[in-house]
Parts: C-alpha cells; structure tokens; sequence
C-alpha cells in the first residue's frame, strides 16, 4: 500500500498521509515531499487530508518540514485530521498547528478521524 494516496470517501476526496512508522530523517523527509506534490497539486479547498503519525518519529529537520506541509497545503484542504499521536507527538503537534495557524484535530484511531471527516462540509 502506497505512503500517500486520495481514496474516496462519502463523496469526498481524502488524501491519506501515511507517516506511520518511519524512523530515519531521509525517510520522513522523502514521504513528506511526496504528501507536498500529491496535496499542493490539488485545486484549491479541494480535498481533506487524514494523516497517520502513529509509531512515526520526528527529529528537527522533519518536523521543520511538517511545519511547511501544513501551512503550504493549507490552500488545497478543506479540513484535516491526524491519528496516532503519542505523548511526544503532542509537542510536535502543538508546533506544526501554531505555525501553520491551522486547526487539524487529533484522533486515537483512524476509525474516529474518518467519522469526523465524514461529517465536514
């Protein structure tokens, strides 16, 4: 299964950022990248992005880059939402939401972010 794929959902078009379980800088860096050309190729207010961060750890260089990501796709996304967070992606998280001055909310499971999804207009 591919890292970064639009699959449908209700109607809708959900871009799902798989991060999950990448460990090294160059893997994170090189996934992202992919999630960047893939979301910012989309017309504007167009899609909704489930990103998955579970077991995925950041270091300064990759978590500089989600900063990017969130705020460069902000155009093309409707809403987003994220699953998987541990207690040290929190941290992360807060950085990424207050840079990119966006709200994407946090989830436990996939399962609770496709439900909210779902829901959004």
């Amino acid at each position: 299964m591919p890292r970064i794929e639009i699959v449908p959902l209700a109607g809708k078009r959900v871009a799902c950022l798989d991060f999950s379980g990448i460990q090294g800088e160059g893997d994170g860096l090189a996934a992202i990248a992919e999630a960047a050309t893939l979301v910012q190729a989309q017309p504007p207010h167009s899609i909704y992005t489930l990103t998955n961060v579970t077991g995925a750890r950041f270091n300064a260089a990759t978590l500089a880059a989600m900063k990017s990501l969130a705020a460069d796709n902000a155009p093309h996304v409707r809403a987003g939402a994220v699953y998987g967070m541990s207690t040290l992606h929190k941290a992360a998280y807060l950085t990424v939401m207050y840079f990119s001055r966006r709200q994407i909310p946090a989830f436990d499971t996939k399962e609770q972010a496709l439900a909210w999804i779902e829901k959004q207009e």
